[in-house]
């Protein structure tokens, strides 16, 4: 018999309902039910037992029990309303208050989330054992929304308190030093009190360390470790080793920013230009529908387009196994809103890394990585746990559809009449302390020259400022624009005289965009692939005077051409021709590229060459 068939579920409602059992003897009947995956059945039979028990002492738990089981069976509505019956009866219980939290996060009310995770911080005794760790998770879980929502101040105070009461937590860790970074607070590398420095440095995501280290082998063994740390070991794998024989090769693309994003704004024509004769395109998406023509435009290039974010990792790795792709194309990496379980579950036989993030994966399931020889040189391959996928041109696609609106004025910008402009509207936890210094060097070397940056978050602005001042730079030089939508944005670009880079996390679709617009950019280029970006950019658009190799070339390069007059003029005219007839923003020759390594890469998968109508 099995183990269902061997639980006597009508006996046990009742002596439930006779009022025979006690409260403990519900919680090994309600075990033994959940152990069997009826789990359907547990809530039954909490909802006998509070409906015959009306004074019972252990209600409170029974309603907080009830609520843990419908939440996980995806009933978030009536979870909710059992959270409240318990608090209603308690309200100092911290448990159900903070399940309560996740409910209304997962109900798109963020605010009330925030309310009963402050209310865990007010009712729970970090002195209690089995209340501590709640107050850290009711913190944790503040400072993780307060972060998507760009409040810093916040939930870096939330963060604090929460690595006072247990400061070993690596991810908590590494939320910290990301928002360090945001706010262009330095040294990012400032550990907390009774942090261990070490372990701060350990804890870096693989995102972080990309403004705050070149070395390829350190981003290589952080990758590694995160992904070892959030995955569990022998998943089995879904997709047949073999492969498939379809009639035309299935590409699934799969990602959270199939929205108003870079990496929609740059692979949306890619989408649009694969050859259906030879392929079937496939989207899957968990990401929010924002209501962008961007969006709309990404969904209809899409032959199957699918969401995805009703669906745990493991139920959308068999979504796509279902589906037969043959080539699975991840545009996510480890960045927020990654599904790294459902690859490393193998839904596809080939599995590729491309956009997302700038770095390697570090995941045993990613096989390949799109590149090009200056963005991953041969001799740096073996910093990568993916294999290249070598482009002729440039590893980068564009999209020559993109819209720019009517060019704004210099005093509507907010920027001086007269003299050179610099700019980098680089994500502001892209800005170095060192990088920073030589902007400031430059600006003092070039008299009447401002430098435009993003104005991100006001502690990064602010930030900033004070630090200019520090390097003598009277802080009214520097210039902050607020985000703006892509088509204000891109016409900026028609101000500004030179681009100044960022390292070692170079612009990626920033500098496409300045370059596409005709503005030189100027790069420091390194080890990592990060740092290599714009360099293969500038690589692809023949402009290799723009790459520099050391810091004090950089600013020499910069101030150079600030003080050449003429000489950011000749680069416009230049881009001007690459725009038209270069290989940078030639997207159809780069899906036609593509396409033919993807079918190379296929073919010893399946064993046999690929032909468009084979059976």
């Amino acid at each position: 018999m099995s183990e269902r068939q061997n639980i006597d579920y009508a006996g046990i409602v009742n002596l439930v309902w006779q009022r025979q059992i006690e409260f403990s003897q519900l919680l090994q009947y309600t075990d033994q039910l959940a152990a069997a995956g009826l789990r359907g059945l547990v809530a039954v039979l909490y909802r006998t037992w509070l409906q015959r028990h009306h004074d019972s002492p252990y209600n409170p738990f029974a309603w907080f029990n009830l609520g843990a089981v419908l939440f996980s069976d995806g009933d978030v509505e009536g979870a909710g309303q059992a959270y409240e019956q318990a608090l209603a009866l308690s309200p100092g219980f911290v448990q159900p208050r903070f399940n309560l939290g996740l409910v209304r996060e997962r109900q798109g009310q963020i605010d009330a989330a925030i309310e009963q995770w402050k209310l865990v911080q007010e009712y729970a005794d970090p002195g209690k054992a089995d209340q501590r760790p709640i107050l850290i998770a009711a913190l944790n879980n503040q400072a993780r929304v307060q972060e998507g929502r760009k409040q810093f101040g916040d939930a870096m105070e939330c963060l604090n308190r929460s690595l006072a009461l247990e400061p070993g937590q690596t991810d908590v860790l590494h939320h910290w030093i990301f928002i360090r970074a945001k706010q262009c607070l330095w040294p990012v590398y400032e550990p907390p009190m009774g942090v261990d420095p070490e372990l701060l440095r350990n804890s870096t995501s693989a995102l972080a360390l990309l403004s705050l280290s070149d070395d390829p082998q350190r981003q290589l063994a952080t990758a590694k470790g995160y992904a070892e740390r959030k995955l569990p070991a022998n998943l089995p794998k879904l997709a047949p080793q073999g492969g498939y024989q379809h009639e035309k090769i299935r590409i699934g693309y799969c990602s959270s920013d199939f929205c108003l994003h870079p990496v929609s704004m740059l692979t949306v024509e890619l989408l649009e230009l694969h050859d259906r004769t030879r392929f079937e395109v496939y989207g899957f998406c968990w990401s929010p529908n924002d209501g962008s023509a961007l969006r709309q435009r990404v969904v209809n290039a899409f032959d199957h387009y699918m969401g995805i974010h009703h669906l745990d990792e493991e139920a959308s790795a068999r979504l796509i196994r279902q589906h037969e792709i043959d080539i699975l194309i991840d545009l996510q990496g480890q960045t927020s809103g990654a599904r790294m379980h459902m690859l490393a579950l193998r839904p596809a036989p080939v599995q590729i890394t491309y956009l997302g993030l700038p770095a390697t994966t570090g995941m045993p399931c990613i096989d390949y990585v799109i590149a090009d020889r200056f963005l991953i040189p041969e001799e740096y391959a073996g910093n990568y746990s993916e294999k290249p996928i070598y482009m002729p041109d440039v590893y980068q696609v564009s999209d020559r559809k993109r819209l720019c609106a009517p060019i704004p004025t210099r005093k509507g910008c907010g920027l001086p009449a007269e003299g050179f402009v610099f700019c980098s509207f680089n994500n502001n936890y892209k800005y170095t302390p060192e990088v920073f210094a030589a902007w400031m060097s430059i600006l003092r070397r070039v008299p009447g020259s401002a430098l435009w940056l993003l104005s991100d978050n006001p502690w990064a602005q602010a930030n900033l400022q004070r630090e200019a001042e520090v390097h003598g730079v009277d802080p009214q030089r520097l210039v902050f624009a607020e985000r703006a939508w892509p088509e204000q944005y891109l016409a900026r670009y028609a101000l500004p005289d030179l681009f100044l880079d960022t390292f070692p996390f170079n612009a990626g679709t920033t500098a496409n965009d300045a370059l596409w617009m005709g503005l030189p950019v100027l790069t420091l280029t390194g080890r990592s692939f990060a740092a290599r970006m714009a360099g293969a950019l500038l690589t692809a658009a023949n402009l290799p005077e723009l790459i520099t190799y050391d810091l004090q070339a950089y600013e020499d390069k910069a101030v150079e051409l600030a003080t050449t007059p003429g000489a950011c003029l000749r680069l416009r005219e230049h881009l001007e021709g690459v725009r038209a007839s270069g290989v940078l923003f030639d997207t159809p020759r780069f899906v036609r590229n593509l396409e033919q390594e993807l079918v190379s890469i296929l073919q010893p998968v399946s064993g046999a060459a690929f032909r468009p109508g084979a059976a």
